[in-house]
């Protein structure tokens, strides 16, 4: 069974509420720009790939609805301002990742360059919305097929580890994955030995979202704290790579990725074991020079002082119909929680689009232009 994190058919979107895995499966409803902004948000819907397609999709949905003759597209300089005030809306709910900017910036474009009347410029948005989310399907195979073929000449044909953090996989994107996409293909190919993933605090995407998924495609796999990667490195020399994912690529190459994929990429580099990023060319965001230039998300302090879980019973077994939050930290500590950090170029070896691989030339710099 495909894991799908995103349901769309036309004029209806479901997305998988990821707040309840690993625990409950359980698609919620999302009809307007509102409800798009609220689970991007909340992180009802994570991944950079996928809030993007879900803001997308959510104003394809809000624009299907609209009853005819509505204000807000009787005429075609309606219908563009309309859409644009929308994704501009959309695009505040999460500043890091770039791929739901890139997405408007493109989306916006469009309409604007419409022509035919309110009804041509509507459907101009809803067929490029749609389109979207198949498009991303096939690019993450794609970029799983290079990661293999990239592992191959780096590593031969024997199996090897990989590790990996936060959740890169189908609940990230409209499927397959980047990262984890990787580790598929990998696995596919009869090349994997062994997956270890990082649990990812405060957050717990590795922990809730990543184990959910390698169990889901019995890929062998084992879950570790993130204070554990230096020595599973050190006394696992059968991890050859480290493979992230990116919420935002720059220029020079430095990558912002999930809170940890920092300190990762320097152990890694210490213990001698290869950095990839995997990511869509929509990740790549060649207006923003390098990672001191990309705004860093702040989230609450609850997220890093709370946990919800189902209860555990006297017997050690999981009772899934209580659930509650409990507080772990002393009250009144303060509390610093960025949600995203930046690998520095230098201590990464590849970065994987669908379009093909970038390394560093003899310089030790990416010329991620070449993808465009």
């Amino acid at each position: 069974m495909v894991l799908e994190a995103i349901k769309y058919t036309s004029g209806d979107l479901q997305i998988l509420d990821q707040l309840r895995l690993p625990h409950e499966s359980v698609y919620i409803s999302v009809r307007t720009s509102e409800d798009a902004y609220h689970a991007i948000k909340t992180m009802t819907v994570r991944g950079a790939p996928a809030i993007a397609i879900v803001a997308a999709l959510a104003l394809a949905v809000e624009l299907l609805e609209l009853p005819e003759g509505d204000p807000s597209t009787a005429s075609t300089e309606a219908a563009r301002s309309f859409i644009a005030d929308k994704l501009h809306y959309l695009v505040t709910s999460r500043p890091t990742a770039v791929n739901l900017s890139d997405a408007a910036r493109k989306l916006e474009k469009l309409v604007a360059e419409t022509e035919g009347g309110s009804k041509a410029v509507v459907d101009a948005y809803v067929k490029a919305a749609e389109r979207m989310l198949i498009d991303d399907v096939s690019d993450n195979k794609n970029i799983g097929e290079n990661g293999v073929a990239w592992a191959r000449q780096s590593f031969g044909s024997d199996k090897f580890s990989i590790l990996t953090i936060c959740n890169t996989g189908s609940l990230a994107t409209a499927g397959y994955g980047t990262a984890l996409g990787i580790i598929r293909s990998v696995h596919a190919n009869n090349l994997l030995e062994h997956a270890y993933a990082l649990e990812t605090r405060p957050y717990n995407q590795g922990s809730r979202l990543t184990a959910y998924e390698l169990v889901h495609d019995n890929i062998p796999a084992t879950l570790i704290t993130d204070s554990m990667a230096s020595i599973l490195l050190k006394t696992h020399p059968e991890i050859k790579m480290v493979v992230v994912g990116a919420d935002r690529v720059a220029r020079n190459g430095d990558t912002a990725n999930k809170i940890g994929t920092y300190q990762l990429a320097i152990t890694a580099k210490f213990h001698g074991v290869k950095v990839v990023v995997a990511a869509p060319t929509t990740s790549i965001d060649l207006l923003t020079a390098s990672g001191d230039d990309i705004v860093i998300e702040q989230r609450k302090p609850e997220e890093m002082v709370t946990m919800r879980g189902p209860v555990v019973d006297a017997d050690g077994s999981v009772n899934k119909n209580e659930v509650k939050t409990v507080h772990i930290a002393a009250p009144g500590i303060g509390v610093w929680n960025p949600a995203f950090d930046f690998a520095p170029a230098s201590l990464i070896d590849a970065i994987v689009t669908e379009k093909g691989v970038a390394e560093k030339d003899a310089d030790g710099k990416f010329h991620l232009d070449k993808f465009f």
